[in-house]
This record gives structure tokens, sequence and C-alpha cells, in this order.
């Protein structure tokens, strides 16, 4: 049953619209950086005319997403900020991530091949609507399970944006960071971010699949935790290739280490997380072709890639599950 009133509805989309426009011309940056700003700061940050971003800034105030300081001409990100941003991440990756099988949703069900040649995702666009929801919805637990362990050095496979990283790398100073993704937009990302995070002289960038770490490990060897949010069910859909990259990434592991990954589950069942999960679920198996596994199936995975134990933790995304496996 929805218990959102129909203006609540109107807000998350209203909000989701705002934060987009800044993420594409890179206002998100400011916005996401806590730090108070001018109008200036933002165009030379964005590259965008100061009358523009003027406007920009009049509509956020008038939302409510940012607020004026005592400074006169300076804003602030609001209180709520965050909490208004990750719901949006949720808008954001339903309908901008996976904006092409939306809006070519025949040419995928009539002929899924060639339409998966022809219209492919935004990369940007799909590492910072994750990154947006799991800010709140997954990293808070991945965070808790690194601090715990002690791990200074960390690999984070299909890292999108670095937002995890960076946060790792400003919870413990001493620790340093490898961001792995096969995308050229969001390692550009990632480096972006780490920059004006100050934290980049900790953080390696190494575009590349997940498959290759196989044949070449090098970006894990060593790792005391290795890191893997929603990335690892585009791997493990075939059983050898899941044994093979599951196999390589325990065998990298130092002694003590463990892997995490935060995934989804086929067609999660619970009344507060069916709806999203069905969507998740659908968009994977139709418009690419990812047969997501159940918990169950994924528990039976780490086991055949000689995991000694793996155990779930709850998480805040619908649908989604923490599986930390330990060598």
């Amino acid at each position: 049953m929805l218990r959102h009133t129909p203006e609540s509805v109107a807000d998350a989309a209203a909000v989701a619209a705002l934060l987009q426009i800044g993420a594409e011309i890179g206002a998100d940056q400011v916005l996401d950086s806590g730090e108070t700003f001018s109008a200036s700061d933002m165009a030379r940050a964005a590259g965008v005319p100061l009358a523009g971003i003027t406007a920009y800034l009049a509509a956020l105030l008038a939302a409510g997403l940012i607020a004026e300081t005592e400074v006169p001409g300076d804003f602030q990100a609001a209180a709520d900020y965050t909490d208004l941003r990750h719901q949006a991440g949720y808008v954001s990756w339903a309908m901008n991530a996976n904006g092409p099988f939306i809006d070519h949703a025949r040419a995928f069900l009539t002929d899924p091949d060639q339409a998966a040649r022809t219209h492919r995702r935004n990369g940007r666009r799909v590492a910072v609507s994750s990154r947006w929801i799991g800010e709140r919805a997954f990293y808070p637990q991945i965070v808790e399970q690194v601090a715990a362990s002690g791990a200074l050095r960390v690999t984070d496979l299909g890292a999108g944006a670095g937002a995890l990283l960076i946060e790792l790398l400003h919870e413990n100073p001493t620790r340093t960071g490898t961001a792995v993704d096969s995308n050229g937009a969001a390692c550009a990302a990632a480096r972006e971010a780490a920059l004006a995070s100050g934290v980049l002289d900790r953080l390696t960038v190494v575009e590349r699949p997940i498959e290759s770490l196989v044949d070449d490990p090098e970006p894990v060897s060593g790792a005391e935790a290795i890191l893997a949010c929603y990335v690892m069910h585009d791997i493990v859909a075939d059983d050898r290739t899941a044994q093979n990259v599951l196999g390589a990434l325990r065998d990298a592991l130092a002694p003590g280490g463990f892997l995490a990954v935060a995934d989804a589950v086929s067609y999660a069942q619970q009344p507060q997380e069916r709806k999203f999960s069905a969507l998740f679920t659908y968009l994977h198996s139709t418009f690419m072709s990812v047969h997501l596994p159940t918990e169950q199936e994924w528990l039976d995975k780490f086991d055949k890639a000689g995991f000694s134990q793996t155990r779930t933790v709850p998480i805040g995304l619908p649908g989604g599950r923490l599986f930390v496996a330990s060598r």
C-alpha cells in the first residue's frame, strides 16, 4: 500500500529533475562538497555562464535545496539535502540511467541484440544515480565492515564515480584505495571527485573489466578488503565465469581479508521491497540479459569459489543484500 501523498511524489520528481540538471552540468560537485559557495564558484566549476547558473540557483533556493548564508551572495546545501538526494537517486536511476531502455522499449522487446548494440546507457548517469542511492542504502554497512576489520588497502570493483572509496579514505587517512571500472566516463568522474576531495594521492583509478582480473589480478593483489557494489550480477550469471572471477578474488586477498558484495536478489517478495526489486529484476533480465541469482544461489556461488564462510548483512536498498565472504 502506497503511503506517499501526491505532494510528496511531486516533490521527489522535482528534486530528481533539479539535481539531475546539476549532475549534467557538473554542478553536483559543488552541491555535494558541503562547503559554502557563490554563483561564480559554481559557474567556474560547471563551465556555464553566470546568468545560467544564477537562474539555476534561484530554482534550487525556491525549492529549498539550498539556503542563503549570512554572507551575501553565498549559499550552502540545505540541511536535508543528502536525504532528498538519496530519494532522487531512485528516480534518477529508474528514468535517467535506464533511459535508453525506456525510450527504445519496443526495439529491445523486438530485437534485443540489435537494440543492445545501438542503445547504450550513459555510464556517468549510472554512476551518479547509483552513488545517490548507495550513500544511504548500503555504503554505511560497507564502511562499517571495512572500519571494523582495520583494512588499509581496499579495492572497489565497478567503483563508478568513486564515492565509496573516497568516503573510506576520509574515514582513515592511512588507507589507500584502488577503483576499478570498465567505463571511461565513470573513471573520469572518480578522478574528478578524488581531486575535489583531496584524496587523489591515495586513490588509483584503473579502467578495465572485472573479468580481466582472472588473468591479471594486480589491482586486487594483497587487498585486505575487496568491494563490489551492484556489479557482480553481471559476472556471476554464468557459473564458470562466476567461479573463475570469485576464485581469483579469493586468491588475491591478503590473509584475513574479505570480499564484500552488495547486490540484488531476483524478485524479492518482502512488501517493502517488491516494487523496486521487480523493476530492477525486469530491466536486468529483459534489457540487459542478466539473470539475478536468488539469495541462496548467491551463497552457493561463494561456496563453490572456495570461500570458507559467507554471511548476509541487511541493507537499505529494496531487493538488495550485502554478502561478506571470508577466505
